[in-house]
């Protein structure tokens, strides 16, 4: 990942952010949904802001279990490296994915959407299997895992296909998930290959 002393990255944080508030904000999950989601954020939308629609969902990880259930609902998704941003100033690493609605398509619906993911208290950013300047390639999410050091910390990796890989030492878990919209429907189930590009905007 980038140098952390490197003057860019606050600014490549910035324009991620740009590109989650672009996008619609999303609402809490149905709590009929909730046990599945594991710990679904609970706390109101920003005022002002509109509602996805009712599949959005709010995620949030503060141990291995939960991480578990953020990566269930990640695998397959894609991400460009230019959507991946690191600030050590802030302990904060980001990213924008167009995620695969595996719940969705248990119901015959195959559709993608917009997800903003981060993790906080994170220490240390480290990558492998990809081409950081390349900002146009596209990596193809497979799992998000803990493994735990000296408690409550440890590290974060984030494992794509054809061996790419990105690792997060950080403090403890910290990472919040949401959709944040539009939707649109994907050619096919994935299969741990990318089929679907992310739609713009």
């Amino acid at each position: 990942m980038p140098d952390p002393n490197a003057p860019h990255a606050d600014t490549a944080l910035r324009a991620l952010a740009q590109k989650f508030r672009n996008c619609l904000p999303a609402r809490r999950a149905p709590a009929n949904r909730e046990p599945e989601q594991g710990r679904a954020m609970r706390d109101e939308v920003e005022s002002g802001g509109r509602l996805a629609d009712a599949e959005a969902l709010r995620l949030i990880a503060l141990d291995a279990e939960d991480l578990a259930v953020i990566s269930c609902n990640l695998q397959d998704a894609v991400v460009r490296v230019a959507d991946l941003a690191y600030v050590p100033a802030r302990r904060r690493f980001a990213l924008l994915a167009s995620r695969f609605d595996w719940v969705t398509a248990e119901a015959g619906r195959m559709e993608r959407c917009r997800a903003g993911l981060h993790f906080d208290n994170v220490v240390k950013v480290a990558s492998t299997g990809f081409d950081r300047t390349n900002r146009q390639a596209v990596l193809n999410l497979l799992s998000v895992s803990f493994a735990e050091g000296q408690a409550p910390s440890g590290t974060i990796e984030l494992t794509f296909s054809a061996g790419a890989a990105i690792r997060l030492d950080v403090e403890c878990v910290d990472a919040q998930m949401r959709d944040l919209g539009p939707r649109w429907t994907a050619r096919h189930k994935p299969g741990h290959a990318i089929d679907d590009a992310p739609a713009e905007g």
